[in-house]
């Protein structure tokens, strides 16, 4: 989940203010994640649990046989589509994963709706995919509790549904959802919280700019933060503050700055409330450190770059939408998919930004980064 608005207001507002002194004398080196090999970073398997405590399945438990493709082929199958944004590369890259992989199959999507973050609008594009009578959704909540009572009509519908990154409040698996497919949010939390301590002293403050929403994934993720410090670096003091509002995050996490001098190291959601953090930094005159969860080309971009943007525990959208379709395609023909699939967490660094990148999108870097890495000092790995 993204939202690149605000920004620009955010810098000129701040600039206006005349707040571009720095207020922080902590100035970051390049090198603070040099002593992390990209092997040690990230857990080697799947470490987090689904919403209900569940352990995770792997991708391959979805795989259909050559009898289960024959049947999904035959049954000529429509599948909907709601987003809450597809203002996103995350989400155009799960929209790509689902529809490239169901229509191998000969499964016609329908339509992709983008709610744009409105709970609102969201139940009212689920109430119209209903309405056009499809066999399946596939779905990720804008706010699993407000449209818990929505998703419950897709079930009482006979639509099968399929969920990424989080469950609505009260839905019964199997009963009413096949199943639930996400990244390994704990993983990439792990890894943010594990670069971020390589890259701030002993005895430090961090700032942990989180959402303020009972959400799963996101959730996950500054737990996971949390805990990794608690258990690994006690010595680190951490502050937080929580947005609900993604377009609101430059605004929100510069005036943490401006009131919290002490804060020697960020870590951030997921990556656009990351972007958005770095633009208030800037107009402040501060340099510290920033991790945060998720990849796209500006993040990648930035941690090319060798700033202040040092890392990325990185979901991988594109393989996760070919799960959420092959487990939408089992429930079709009448099977029961896993409750809750993970997809393994993949740590992003300067030197292996390249090659991430092209594991994240299934496709060359594009000339910006691949500049981007020729002109840091030093290069990408």
């Amino acid at each position: 989940m993204n939202h690149r608005r605000g920004s620009r207001m955010v810098l000129a507002s701040v600039m206006a203010a005349g707040t571009l002194a720095a207020l922080s004398s902590f100035a970051v080196s390049a090198q603070c994640v040099t002593g992390l090999p990209v092997a040690s970073i990230g857990p080697k398997t799947i470490i987090g649990q689904g919403p209900n405590g569940e352990k995770a399945a792997s991708v391959d438990s979805v795989q259909l046989s050559a009898a289960d493709a024959a049947k999904v082929k035959a049954g000529k199958f429509k599948v909907g589509i709601s987003m809450q944004t597809m203002n996103l590369d995350w989400s155009q890259l799960q929209v790509q994963g689902i529809t490239d992989t169901l229509k191998k199959y000969g499964v016609d999507v329908i339509g992709t709706a983008s709610a744009e973050y409105q709970v609102d609008k969201q139940i009212a594009d689920i109430e119209n995919t209903i309405q056009r009578h499809p066999d399946g959704i596939i779905s990720i909540p804008v706010d699993g509790t407000a449209t818990a009572a929505t998703y419950k009509k897709v079930s009482a519908a006979g639509i099968k549904l399929v969920f990424m990154d989080n469950v609505p409040t009260g839905l019964k698996h199997p009963e009413q959802y096949a199943s639930m497919i996400s990244a390994d949010s704990e993983g990439n939390g792990q890894i943010a919280a594990k670069v971020l301590a390589s890259c701030v002293p002993h005895g430090a403050t961090i700032g942990l700019v989180n959402f303020g929403v009972d959400y799963f994934s996101t959730k996950e993720r500054t737990k996971a933060v949390n805990d990794w410090m608690k258990k690994n670096r006690p010595d680190i003091r951490i502050k937080q503050v929580d947005f609900t509002d993604p377009s609101k995050v430059g605004q929100i996490a510069g005036d943490f700055l401006t009131g919290n001098p002490d804060v020697k190291g960020l870590f951030a959601v997921w990556d656009q409330p990351a972007l958005d953090t770095l633009t208030s930094m800037r107009a402040q005159g501060v340099n510290i450190p920033v991790t945060t969860v998720d990849l796209g080309l500006e993040s990648a971009i930035e941690i090319a770059r060798g700033g202040p943007l040092k890392a990325t525990g990185s979901q991988r959208p594109y393989d996760q939408g070919v799960a959420e379709a092959m487990a939408m395609m089992k429930a079709l023909i009448g099977q029961t998919p896993p409750a809750w699939i993970g997809v393994q967490s993949l740590p992003v660094v300067q030197s292996n930004v390249l090659e991430a990148y092209k594991t994240v999108f299934k496709k060359d870097p594009p000339p910006q980064l691949a500049e981007a890495c020729t002109k840091a000092k030093p290069a990408c790995g």
